[in-house]
């Protein structure tokens, strides 16, 4: 038994279970092929933004539902539950799509907002680059103004969604001579010459997820394609980070969760020495600890869901979730693994895959390092 969580009513449990038979049949079954073909079919976000799964949070003017943050939150622990971490749906929905609601001005909102939430664009943000991860500060892309346009010239790397997306966020120095505050957002599109993309990039983990390399060759991007003012992008991306890392904690929370019951599961069906491997004293004593430092983590996430639902999520807090929980998923999953002894390092089982998928939560969002950096400054 685990603690019964009180965040959800009844119409947020049948929109669960909506969203795990749509997982169940739509994106599980075609996981191989996915991973081979390294993105998910753009057919899978059209009948996600038929089904209202795509954007749900966002005000039914620009195609969304107006629903609360529970139903993001549901979709977020579905698709890490049901095999399909490679579903860029977070990134798009809750990431990209908040940025223009709040910052953009009505033609991005009505341009954009209503194909995002129909599955018909594909959003994503270009933050890192060869030679800047998790230190913002240190981009190199530069959006010089011209009259009625900026010309946009660099790079990004490991850009989630980056092969399929249809438009993107990039992070830019307008004033290079600023530091972070000489740096804006810009919305980029693919019908914008000198925007191009790489192929998928090969990675340990997440190989249905596309992630590539994005270039920007004297592209033109429209002034009206300013999110907010100019030059204070790194202020707007400070600001929305809280719920971006809590995303990541709520997902680890539940591929946690979901590995132990994989493994609970093969531990009661494999045998040893003419016993169930659960009967050994290791197996359960193991199994118990893992279970509950996974309460420990659920109960301390929900608590953040909570505070987010009311826009008083802090910085730090967001990074403790993001940095602990991450950390707890890695180590639930390898040991896991281990439970499932050969077998657990064959790519055919989810628990491999799980296991493989959670190593990166720990290096994106801002790496767990600079996760206790910030958290540090608060002492």
């Amino acid at each position: 038994m685990s603690l019964p969580r009180t965040l959800f009513s009844e119409e947020h449990d049948q929109f669960r279970d909506s969203v795990r038979r749509f997982m169940a049949t739509e994106v599980s079954p075609n996981v191989e092929r996915y991973e081979t073909q390294q993105f998910i079919d753009r057919e899978v976000w059209v009948k996600g933004g038929e089904a209202g799964y795509l954007c749900p949070t966002m005000p039914e003017a620009y195609g969304g539902a107006g629903v609360d943050k529970l139903f993001s939150v549901i979709l977020f622990e579905e698709a890490a539950k049901g095999n399909a971490g490679g579903l860029g749906w977070s990134l798009h929905s809750e990431i990209v799509a908040p940025y223009l609601l709040h910052y953009g001005n009505d033609h991005i909102k009505s341009h954009y907002l209503p194909k995002m939430a129909r599955g018909e664009m594909i959003g994503a943000i270009a933050m890192t680059e060869p030679a800047a991860g998790s230190d913002l500060q240190g981009i190199k892309t530069t959006a010089v103004k011209h009259g009625d346009h900026y010309v946009l010239n660099g790079s990004k790397t490991f850009i989630t969604n980056g092969y399929m997306c249809d438009l993107v966020i990039v992070v830019a120095k307008t004033d290079p001579t600023k530091g972070a505050k000489g740096t804006s957002l810009l919305v980029v599109d693919t019908s914008m010459p000198g925007f191009t993309k790489g192929k998928p990039l090969k990675k340990a983990g997440q190989k249905s997820q596309d992630t590539c390399e994005l270039f920007f060759d004297n592209v033109k991007v429209p002034v009206t394609n300013l999110l907010g003012e100019e030059n204070n992008g790194f202020i707007y991306l400070m600001q929305e980070l809280p719920w971006e890392r809590l995303q990541i904690a709520i997902t680890a929370i539940a591929a946690a969760e979901a590995a132990i019951e994989q493994t609970i599961a093969y531990t009661k069906e494999r045998k040893a020495f003419g016993q169930e491997i659960l009967k050994f004293q290791n197996t359960r004593f193991k199994l118990a600890e893992l279970k509950t430092e996974v309460q420990i983590g659920r109960v301390f996430v929900d608590r953040c869901i909570e505070l987010i639902l009311k826009d008083k999520l802090d910085p730090a807090t967001a990074s403790m979730a993001k940095y602990w929980c991450s950390d707890l998923q890695f180590k639930v999953l390898d040991e896991c693994v281990q439970l499932h002894g050969g077998y657990g390092y064959m790519w055919e089982y989810e628990i491999t895959r799980g296991w493989a998928d959670a190593r990166v939560q720990r290096i994106y969002g801002g790496t767990n390092e600079i996760m206790k950096e910030l958290i540090s400054r608060t002492l």
